[in-house]
């Protein structure tokens, strides 16, 4: 059985890497006796597959992972969130479970991510202005490293959507394959004076049917609150 949760990362946790927080979680399966399958080979590692990695530093009330259980192993899924959360650190909490069926893993099949982030010292009016701006440009380009080169790309088309909030924050939706564009890249596209703030995912999104939707979908208020408050 394969089995995927959503979960949140918030507060002070948020500061922990992405491996660290895999072992978080190796560690919380040992602690509610959840049995998971293993790999085969010289050194077996229980088959739990994580979607797009968070930034460091950044919060989110949409992680997932993937876990797949070991033969016979036949667990309430409905009841995995309270299980699972009081084995976490303090900020990662089980929002939801539910069984999975089809085929591709999380990297391959979310397309974007919805983000809040802040640009540190700006004001509203200038970004405002910084965001008319790049949606009305044709192309945005930027230097990125790879393979220990610099390459200018140009990332108009990831910025599917970006708007300013009445707090002050950027708003936007970030195209994630093809060489998807991060919060930090974003804010170098537009004005490579601005520096990142805070960061907040609040989506992940995948195509079925030909609709965009969620890898597991929550209730508004779940969303909204507690989860979503970003830590001061």
């Amino acid at each position: 059985m394969r089995v995927r949760l959503r979960f949140s990362k918030l507060g002070k946790v948020r500061w922990t890497s992405h491996r660290d927080v895999a072992r978080m979680w190796e560690r919380a399966f040992r602690r509610v006796d959840l049995r998971l399958a293993y790999t085969e080979g010289f050194s077996p590692r229980p088959k739990v597959s994580f979607g797009l990695a968070l930034p460091t530093g950044g919060e989110s009330v949409a992680e997932y992972l993937d876990i797949e259980l070991a033969h016979g192993e036949q667990p309430d899924v409905a009841a995995l969130p309270g299980r699972l959360s009081p084995a976490l650190p303090v900020g990662i909490d089980v929002l939801a479970a539910a069984v999975v069926h089809e085929k591709g893993s999380l990297q391959e099949i979310v397309t974007s991510c919805r983000w809040e982030l802040s640009a540190a010292g700006a004001d509203a009016d200038l970004l405002e202005e910084r965001v008319a701006q790049a949606l009305a440009a044709d192309s945005l380009v930027i230097t990125r490293e790879r393979k220990g080169q610099s390459a200018a790309d140009d990332v108009r088309s990831a910025i599917l959507s970006l708007a300013v909030l009445d707090d002050g924050l950027l708003e936007c939706e970030l195209a994630t394959l093809t060489r998807g564009l991060r919060p930090n890249e974003l804010l170098r596209a537009i004005d490579p004076q601005l520096e990142p703030g805070t960061v907040h995912r609040t989506h992940q999104w995948i195509q079925r049917d030909g609709a965009k939707c969620e890898p597991i979908p929550l209730p508004l208020p779940a969303t909204a609150a507690p989860h979503a408050r970003r830590a001061s």
